[in-house]
């Protein structure tokens, strides 16, 4: 696979706690210049990067991040913002806990609610792979479609474990293409990249990619 099909694939992302509007500005003009399919930054960002893209990178950013477990009402709240701020994709962490209670109805709400408010920006839901059951991962497959959102996605990158080829294998076989999936979570290399791709992934969720293009 081409480098610049890789880099096409790529949520450039700077989530640390610890960034600057420096940071968030070179992720943006990486973006820009790496042609990636988005830059993924913290939601206080989102106005300015957006205002410095002029459209010439998607903005992506997170809600409910990095736990999943405030309120529907805050979750769609937030994301109404980041949209009206200029936010171009929403990667909203699930409620694991209504996963856990086995309270799906809540979880398929949820997603239908976030979806509505975003409309025809793209949508991503984070399920934290780590933290399930093979079993869970294929229900969470099914109430993201039934949700209506645009992509599932493993994890935040910020729990035990990040993406593994074994679970985006897994959500392929489920989904057969009624929803994306994004790999994220300790994807740095291109290899990677490429590994992630093949075994089904339409988006990787990664801080190192354009690092290591840098470095060929």
């Amino acid at each position: 696979m081409e480098i610049k099909e890789i880099l096409g694939k790529c949520d450039h992302t700077c989530l640390s706690k610890t960034a600057t509007w420096e940071e968030i500005k070179r992720t943006v003009e990486d973006g820009i210049t790496y042609g990636v399919a988005s830059v993924c930054i913290p939601p206080c960002f989102v106005e300015r990067a957006a205002r410095f893209a002029c459209g010439r990178v998607a903005i992506c950013t997170v809600v409910g991040f990095p736990n999943g477990y405030s309120t529907t009402a805050a979750k769609v709240a937030e994301t109404a913002e980041l949209i009206a701020l200029g936010a171009d994709e929403i990667d909203v962490v699930v409620n694991i806990s209504k996963l856990k209670d086995r309270d799906l109805g809540y979880i398929v709400s949820e997603i239908s609610s976030l979806k509505k408010v975003c409309g025809d920006k793209v949508l991503k839901i984070i399920v934290e792979t780590c933290l399930l059951s093979r079993a869970e991962i294929i229900v969470m497959c099914d109430l993201v479609v039934r949700g209506g959102a645009d992509f599932i996605k493993t994890s935040t990158g910020f729990d035990s474990a990040g993406a593994k080829i074994e679970d985006v294998e897994a959500m392929r076989e489920f989904l057969r293409g009624r929803a994306k999936i994004k790999a994220a979570g300790g994807i740095r290399t291109v290899a990677d990249a490429e590994a992630f791709i093949g075994a089904g992934a339409d988006r990787i969720g990664t801080s190192g990619i354009v690092k290591a293009v840098k470095q060929l």
